[in-house]
């Protein structure tokens, strides 16, 4: 799991990008846009946007701090992790979708399929390490009454059964449930990437029908313990990823994405509204009318189309303004960049770090001072941690030297 950075998530070329992140203006009726890219140097938004996003999910995961009120997640319906797979779609779109061809589709589909049992062990790794951590802490501290906390009391009561239920996805603990779902829509990806040669149209008209019926008949993964379901739902999830992969499978045509007045109205008035339902907590209305909770409702598990339309909406903004795409593009030896460029490995540090910080918070009595300065001294271990992978990957490069 600590290997190079996975093509997926590693940095795109501009030539690529820079049809999708440069809008074509709306001013300019009958100006057909140029299909061919323009090479440039390293595009390093995808890295940018992507360690903002593990950054913040390293926060939400030690709650009860104070940074954690600054988190997208109280400005609006989605929080940092649609973000992330929405920017997965993207970079799969990136790293595998010219490369599914005739003669090279079984291949490229193994690779994936390698890098889903990649992400897969790094999901039981960072899952038995969890459970070391509370278990360490409620043996260190006297306090068994950790172990009742993220969903590892019915492991504890029941080993034989946990173990093969965590091995077979059948059980997952509290904010250990990302890589997972990541690791089943990486499954998915070949399938999706025939689809799409056959037309981007019938990619996301097939995903929008598995999202709806996975939303409508709670088609999900179960946990065997506790007989519940994952938190995270592949099956719903994987609409945002492949969205983000016919987007970036269009902009690999040298089509950029519409800049009309009325689209960047409509995406800013959600977000706003979004803003304010949050801000103001009006989650009593209900303006359901008897349709699905997929499509009215806000739940994270089953992706509700009110947190879908949330990120599509904000994605959108980011990409058709030209200040953020300035700002975004940083150096490659930016902290931030580096983050992004090794966002596995990161976000399982970041996971042991928000682990050790929920038992510290515990043992404390939650004092959200402590806590807040352990996730300030995370964050920093986040970015030495970055350094110190993009050093080791300059010594597995470095030529040998000559005797």
């Amino acid at each position: 799991m600590l290997q190079d950075t996975p093509p997926v998530l590693r940095t795109a070329p501009p030539a690529l990008l820079q049809p999708l992140l440069q809008p074509v203006s709306a001013s300019t009726p009958g100006v057909v846009p140029s299909r061919t890219p323009v090479p440039g140097e390293r595009d390093t938004r995808l890295d940018t946007y992507r360690a903002i996003c593990l950054l913040m999910i390293f926060i939400n995961h030690v709650p009860g701090q104070y940074l954690e009120y600054v988190t997208t997640k109280n400005f609006g319906f989605s929080d940092s992790a649609e973000a992330f797979v929405l920017i997965s779609g993207l970079s799969a779109g990136l790293a595998y979708g010219r490369k599914f061809l005739p003669g090279n589709r079984l291949a490229l589909s193994l690779r994936i399929w390698r890098r889903a049992f990649t992400l897969y062990i790094a999901h039981i790794m960072s899952s038995i390490i969890t459970l070391a951590i509370f278990a360490g802490g409620a043996l260190y501290f006297h306090r068994q009454d950790l172990i009742g906390e993220i969903n590892i009391r019915p492991m504890v009561d029941n080993t034989e059964q946990g173990v093969v239920a965590m091995v077979l996805l059948g059980h997952q603990f509290g904010y250990n449930n990302i890589l997972s779902m990541y690791a089943v829509v990486f499954l998915m990806l070949p399938g999706m990437l025939l689809l799409q040669k056959i037309g981007p149209t019938l990619l996301l008209g097939v995903s929008a029908l598995v999202w709806l019926l996975a939303g409508i008949f709670h088609i999900v993964p179960i946990n065997f313990l506790d007989h519940n379901y994952w938190f995270l739902n592949p099956f719903s999830w994987q609409f945002l990823f492949a969205i983000g992969l016919v987007a970036m499978m269009r902009s690999r045509t040298g089509l950029s994405l519409p800049r009309h007045p009325a689209l960047v109205s409509v995406a800013a008035l959600y977000v706003g509204v979004s803003f304010a339902w949050v801000l103001f907590s009006w989650w009593s209305i209900d303006f359901s009318h008897g349709l699905p909770a997929v499509l009215t409702g806000f739940d994270k598990t089953f992706l509700s189309l009110t947190r879908l339309l949330h990120v599509l909406a904000l994605g959108y903004l980011l990409a058709v303004t030209p200040v953020f795409n300035r700002l975004s593009r940083l150096r490659l030896d930016h902290p931030l960049v580096m983050i992004g460029r090794h966002s596995l490995p990161v976000f399982i540090f970041g996971t042991i770090l928000a682990m050790i910080g929920q038992v510290l918070l515990f043992v404390t009595g939650k004092d959200p001072l402590i806590g807040t300065l352990f996730v300030v001294v995370g964050i920093a271990l986040h970015f030495a941690y970055a350094r110190y992978l993009d050093w080791l990957g300059g010594l597995a490069t470095a030529a040998p030297l000559k005797t």
